[in-house]
């Protein structure tokens, strides 16, 4: 590790395979906890390059435990987080929609680290229990149409680093890493970044897979649709800059979206959302994010008709269903 820092405070990058070997080497224990914190600090303060996003995710995936589910063309919506602006579950809300609109969503998911409540604190405070049996799993999908993969379960390195990133609470590249790493390696993706120059890193590792996805990114600095403002997709089709006044859509503050200070608040605004009685700002974020998702399925379709099947998801309880169904 000293010749991994010292390699960093003189500016220089990484090979895909340098990249590669640390990761493998903080999941193995190789590094102590001072050593991982130092490292991450520091690789922090720099722009990460595609060759070392590439060896970063192909070792978490080359050491996680890997499912696969043939029956199914998965989607997963996840976000990098890492965005500081603190909003409620939308990502996780949104996926329960899709679920409800009967399309089958792996949901991969982590406890906040510059949150206040990420996708597995919610999850848990509302009775889910984590688990990474696949027969469990594959019972979930059948029955709620969405399954969660809690990261830790299914990756050595998330684990290893949990501790740490938790003290530090900042954003790291492991933000950067979590949505590719997803176990069941999802058909369909669509993603969250909290940054344009990682869109483009993105949509560079997207192009070459078959995957059919989509990469959000708020011009105003969100990881999802925040309908604060404009917000740029890149996907399969290219790059688009949607205005959200020309899809119908007002411009919100930014307090209509706030997740709250503590888990139990961002519980109570998920479960007011997911009941059908949040507000009209609370739905139309929710809605709009599934949306994008359901496009990203069937991109020949509208987005006026995507968000028409979300709605339907959404305020006919079906998505409820879904929660009712997994948590159970």
């Amino acid at each position: 590790m000293k010749q991994i820092l010292a390699h960093l405070f003189e500016f220089k990058t990484f090979t895909r395979r340098e990249a590669y070997e640390i990761l493998t080497n903080i999941a193995s224990g190789k590094y102590n906890n001072s050593q991982i914190a130092a490292f991450m600090t520091a690789y922090g303060m720099r722009s990460i390059r595609v060759e070392e996003l590439e060896g970063f995710r192909d070792a978490m995936y080359d050491l996680c435990l890997q499912l696969d589910f043939p029956g199914y063309k998965l989607i997963d919506l996840c976000g990098t987080g890492g965005d500081g602006k603190n909003t409620f579950n939308i990502s996780t809300l949104a996926s329960f929609v899709v679920a409800g609109a009967g399309y089958p969503v792996a949901k991969h998911g982590n406890y906040g680290v510059s949150s206040g409540c990420g996708s597995s604190n919610v999850m848990e405070y509302l009775g889910y229990q984590f688990t990474n049996d696949k027969a469990i799993i594959s019972q979930q999908l059948e029955s709620a149409c969405i399954c969660f993969l809690h990261a830790p379960l299914f990756h050595p390195a998330m684990k290893t680093v949990a501790p740490i990133r938790r003290e530090l609470g900042v954003k790291t590249f492991f933000n950067m890493i979590g949505p590719l790493v997803n176990p069941t390696n999802p058909h369909y993706q669509s993603v969250g970044v909290f940054s344009l120059e990682l869109a483009r890193l993105y949509g560079y590792l997207y192009q070459q897979t078959d995957k059919q996805y989509t990469i959000l990114h708020a011009l105003d600095g969100y990881d999802e649709v925040s309908l604060t403002g404009d917000f740029k997709t890149i996907s399969n089709k290219g790059e688009h800059i949607y205005a959200i006044e020309h899809l119908g859509f007002t411009p919100i503050s930014a307090d209509c979206i706030h997740g709250g200070e503590t888990v139990e608040e961002a519980a109570k605004i998920f479960t007011t959302v997911l009941h059908g009685d949040g507000n009209a700002e609370q739905n139309a974020v929710v809605l709009a994010n599934a949306s994008i998702a359901i496009q990203t399925i069937h991109p020949e379709k509208s987005f006026g008709d995507c968000y028409y099947e979300a709605e339907a998801s959404l305020l006919g309880k079906k998505a409820l269903e879904s929660f009712r169904k997994l948590v159970k």
